[in-house]
């Protein structure tokens, strides 16, 4: 019993991983496309190369959070980073305020760059829709997005694969005339390795998510493996995805697409009924991640104000009134402080994501790794080092 237990736990974490990485903006193609298909040939081996980077320091950051017990990502920086955390944890709190204005404004990128090539309407237009849309979710359907968020995360996964599998079997033509292309141009490298260096380390930002999770591991050692099985998934889906941007890559309007698989989508096989299947999926998965990023922000602005107002509000209401309501149900309360914030946080990523899916994607997630690199990168490998990768007592 254990032991199934144990494993269901690997696999879970594993799978945290895999959704935090695959949301609406990767659903969209556009992140592959611009990291590693655009860089040739070096594209079949480069997210494998990507992620066997990401697995290193998840697994080093997990296991170390696991070992000491410090599962919230301030109490895990503090341990991490020990006579110097003063310093580096209040930089990475910097790291991670920009990560959750990026990350949502990516979202709201994506959604309306979805809507306005289905719809034919102004991007503008659409992603101030997708905007009040996230908005009235964010402070009325939280907790709803919450409980359907693994449900959503299969029906992504689940729709990638319905998409991208019937479009590689039957572009495996276009797939060929793309190595052909791509090995005649004979693209550096060293262009494609950085390109795979900065997607990975923007990535890492994603340790103040995974740290919470190593609490639920029986042993620090679980980790390694748990992120060994994320590996194998997250690198299988990469280059499932770029086999399927392959076969649109000799045609000429296919760099510029803000929504590759779309028009991968479109140009391949049974696109009237995989057009509208894989638009959905795509507008739900970034309207998901950027509900879940607005209100990490809200409380992060407004702390516990908003369950101490709800909880006074509650009691002042009397005893009586809390005997009428259904067990298990609480009264639903949201302060003007909580309105306020994320109404801001909106307006701030509605602002941010004006500056386009693909410049978001290419320049803004590039500066979130260039950021990660002193704060993450650097002192993660002096760590190791230094404490021959946490044993050396």
């Amino acid at each position: 019993m254990k032991k199934n237990k144990t494993g269901a736990v690997i696999l879970g974490v594993a799978f945290v991983w895999f959704t935090t990485h695959f949301g609406g903006g990767f659903a969209s193609g556009a992140q592959i496309y611009s990291y590693f298909v655009r860089y040739g040939i070096w594209c079949l081996i480069m997210p494998v190369f990507a992620m066997l980077y990401n697995t290193v320091f998840f697994a080093y950051s997990l296991r170390f959070a696991r070992k000491h017990q410090v599962y919230d990502y301030r109490s895990y920086n503090n341990a991490f980073y020990g006579r110097f955390a003063p310093i580096f944890s209040n930089l990475f709190e910097i790291l991670y305020i920009c990560v959750m204005c990026v990350a949502p404004a990516v979202a709201f990128a994506t959604g309306g760059a979805t809507l306005s090539t289905l719809t034919g309407l102004p991007y503008l237009l659409c992603t101030f829709l997708i905007g009040v849309f996230i908005f009235v979710v964010a402070i009325f359907g939280t907790d709803l997005v919450r409980k359907v968020a693994s449900v959503l995360s299969i029906c992504i996964i689940a729709g990638l694969l319905i998409v991208y599998i019937p479009n590689i079997i039957s572009g495996l033509s276009g797939i060929s005339a793309a190595v052909e292309s791509m090995t005649k141009a004979e693209l550096p490298l060293g262009d494609a390795l950085y390109s795979a260096f900065l997607y990975g380390t923007f990535q890492l930002s994603n340790i103040a998510v995974f740290v919470q999770h190593a609490k639920s591991f029986d042993k620090p050692g679980d980790a390694v493996k748990s992120m060994g099985v994320g590996f194998i998934v997250n690198a299988l889906m990469m280059v499932m995805v770029v086999l399927g941007l392959m076969t649109i890559y000799t045609n000429p309007d296919a760099a510029g697409q803000s929504v590759p698989t779309l028009f991968m989508v479109q140009n391949g096989v049974g696109a009237s009924f995989m057009t509208p299947l894989i638009s959905i999926l795509i507008i739900l998965g970034a309207v998901s991640t950027a509900v879940n990023m607005v209100a990490a922000m809200v409380k992060r602005i407004c702390g516990e104000a908003g369950e101490e107002a709800s909880g006074a509000e509650v009691q002042a209401s009397g005893e009586a009134e809390e005997k009428e309501k259904p067990a298990g149900k609480k009264r639903f309360q949201v302060t003007r402080k909580e309105i306020i914030a994320a109404l801001i946080c909106c307006i701030i990523d509605f602002g941010i994501a004006q500056f386009g899916l693909l410049t978001l994607i290419q320049k803004a997630y590039s500066f979130l790794a260039y950021l990660a690199i002193p704060v993450i990168l650097i002192p993660y490998i002096i760590h190791m080092i230094a404490t021959r990768f946490d044993t050396k007592i």
